[in-house]
């Protein structure tokens, strides 16, 4: 798909069709990319640069909203094929990048080597030289076109989300959730859940990026899974509805030894019920079959997340210096 502002959206071949998505912003003959999927993307990435009549060298930027591996997994093999890119990634998430060693290993803990090499292939790194530390409320130029990147934390410390002033959009990464279109209703109005994520879920920070990226009235959010959505206002007020609700139901079966199981199954039937209120075509069992595997990470995110939060309000004993004490 390619709009009227020149963004490309680039399915990314992850897991499922329209599943990730990558996009492709070109200008004046310039391009960028926003996040790459993994190694075995790259021929789609590279795809989509020819049909627009642009070559590797044409390419300015490769601009990561964060380092999870679907949407960053390919960026060393990526940027070998890009001769003049940059790559520009929050400064949390650059070290991973130049050594994506701990990366790697983190993936491999949870997913086994067999898994690693089949979805995602090659995890290269990135020469140092080559990668941009982007901060807060940087904006970096493509051929004159402003793209404005700002920290947005919740998703993960490491998010950085881009705010494309030409077409008045966001490109979101995960701090806009998940918008599947099997899901969209008859209207074709878009159904959208919040992505926890292990390890670094934090609700509030979350629910501020969302309202940070409100505050710009955009027309549109590009999301990695999966594309453009409009009607954004409505889509970010049941991000933050949702965001309450499953804090309130992890709270409530925190303590219960099948706290796991509880999770699951209160998360489904929550995004079921809402569902069926959207006037999604999709039967229970099949929300439950396109959601499991964002069910499952979702429930790790707040886990972890009591966890820490638990940690916290633990009173801290201090050994008393006196005798006896």
């Amino acid at each position: 798909m390619n709009d009227a502002h020149g963004i490309v959206t680039i399915d990314t071949g992850f897991q499922r069709p329209n599943f990730d998505a990558a996009y492709l912003i070109v200008e004046h003959g310039r391009g960028a990319y926003i996040d790459c999927g993994t190694q075995h993307s790259v021929p789609a990435m590279l795809d989509a640069l020819s049909w627009q009549g642009l070559q590797p060298q044409d390419v300015d930027w490769l601009i990561l909203t964060h380092v999870h591996l679907d949407h960053a997994g390919g960026a060393g093999a990526l940027m070998r094929a890009l001769p003049n890119a940059t790559l520009a990634v929050h400064p949390r998430g650059a070290p991973h990048m130049i050594d994506p060693e701990r990366l790697v290993a983190g993936a491999t803990a949870v997913y086994g080597e067999e898994e690693i090499a089949r979805s995602y292939g090659e995890i290269a790194p990135v020469d140092a030289a080559r990668v941009r530390e982007v901060r807060d409320g940087e904006t970096l130029d493509l051929a004159g076109r402003p793209l404005l990147c700002i920290d947005t934390p919740g998703h993960a410390r490491h998010h950085l989300c881009v705010w494309d002033e030409r077409s008045r959009s966001w490109f979101t990464g995960d701090t806009f959730g998940l918008s599947y279109r099997e899901f969209d209703n008859a209207h074709g109005e878009p159904f959208v859940i919040p992505t926890t994520s292990p390890v670094q879920f934090e609700p509030e920070p979350l629910k501020a990026s969302i309202r940070t990226m409100l505050a710009r009235d955009p027309v549109a959010m590009h999301l990695t899974h999966y594309g453009r959505v409009g009607d954004v206002a409505r889509l970010g007020s049941d991000l933050i509805a949702q965001i309450d609700a499953m804090v309130a139901l992890a709270r409530e079966a925190d303590g219960h030894a099948d706290r796991h199981e509880r999770l699951v199954e209160a998360l489904a039937v929550l995004y079921i019920d809402r569902a069926r209120v959207h006037g999604s075509p999709l039967a229970p069992e099949e929300v439950r079959a396109l959601l499991a595997i964002d069910i499952e990470l979702n429930v790790q995110g707040l886990e972890i997340w009591l966890a820490r939060e638990n940690a916290a309000a633990r009173p801290v004993q201090v050994r008393s210096s006196t005798p006896g004490g």
